[in-house]
């Protein structure tokens, strides 16, 4: 009877045990009872009542991501395609997540290829490839909104993938390869224009500079001319100035020695020696002078009568 007893205690302990559920963090599970649903359970420690209370669903609150194959789709310009979407959604209300839709990833992906398709038939084959933010801003609330009675959040949609048909793919390679092919020759057109008004510049600057040049040396020649005639006129009045000088000595030791009549005649004579010399051609001679010319042929008949005697 006591080994019954043990035994029973055993399975009831065991019972308990395995009726205790502990909840991981980020994750959360929905407990149902008799079938209807009976809580959420969050992260902690949780006790289930045996044979009544069962966990019908174990999920995680993680955000997730879904990359659903490419789908086709057709533009407004009748141009089909294939577009590769990815998707990042997190379950935001696990009751609703559990009871809300059947098979939710199937509802999601078919939710997105319509909602790609009605989006994309709006737009042009250029647009589409232009507006890939446009697209994803749209699609992303359209499915947040459309997944809402399921406990879904939809956090980013993201295009993947955008793949034309290969001749479309072609035209716009020859297309790109046009415009990358004109981008270069007008930057090109560009360098050589900048290059020949760098060169003009350059040829102006050496020209101007030239002609500065060729001033300061007009100006520094010019300078050396006029500081040369001035050195030269300051050497000449200096020249004169001594001249005078001289002159002016010699009558002051003149007029100190005291000189006869006949030294005075002599000395006038030799003046207008000088003064034959040159350059004139007439000669102005004083009275006072012509009275001198008898006293000087007097003394050359003595000098010669001298010389005679001798």
């Amino acid at each position: 009877m006591q080994a019954i007893i043990i035994g029973i205690v055993i399975v009831v302990f065991l019972m308990l045990v395995s009726n205790i559920k502990v909840v991981p963090q980020a994750r959360a599970c929905i407990v149902e009872r008799l079938g209807a649903y009976n809580a959420t359970w969050k992260t902690g420690v949780h006790v289930k009542i045996p044979f009544i209370d069962r966990v019908a669903k174990n999920m995680s609150l993680k955000e997730q991501v879904l990359d659903f194959p490419p789908q086709p789709v057709i533009t407004s310009d009748n141009v089909h395609m294939q577009i590769d979407t990815v998707i990042y959604y997190q379950i935001a209300d696990p009751k609703l997540y559990t009871y809300g839709v059947e098979s939710p990833m199937i509802a999601i992906e078919n939710l997105t290829a319509t909602t790609l398709r009605n989006i994309i038939g709006d737009l042009e084959l250029d647009q589409t490839l232009t507006s890939r933010d446009i697209i994803n801003t749209k699609m992303r609330a359209i499915l947040d909104e459309a997944t809402d009675p399921w406990g879904i959040k939809i956090n980013r949609v993201e295009l993947k993938n955008i793949m034309p048909p290969k001749d479309i793919q072609e035209a716009m390679e020859k297309q790109m390869r046009a415009e990358r092919e004109r981008r270069e020759k007008i930057l090109q057109a560009e360098g050589e224009k900048k290059s020949a008004i760098l060169i003009a510049e350059g040829n102006k600057e050496s020209i101007i500079l030239a002609a500065e040049a060729e001033k300061q040396s007009a100006i520094l020649k010019a300078e050396a001319i006029k500081e040369a005639k001035i050195r030269e006129a300051e050497g000449e009045a200096e020249a004169i100035v001594k001249v005078q000088t001289a002159v002016a000595e010699g009558i002051r030791l003149v007029n100190e020695s005291s000189p006869s009549n006949q030294v005075i005649a002599l000395k006038s004579l030799e003046a207008l020696k000088e003064l034959a010399d040159g350059e004139a051609n007439k000669l102005i001679i004083p009275s006072d002078i012509q009275g001198l010319a008898t006293v000087a042929a007097t003394l050359k008949a003595a000098a010669d009568g001298m010389e005679k005697n001798n």
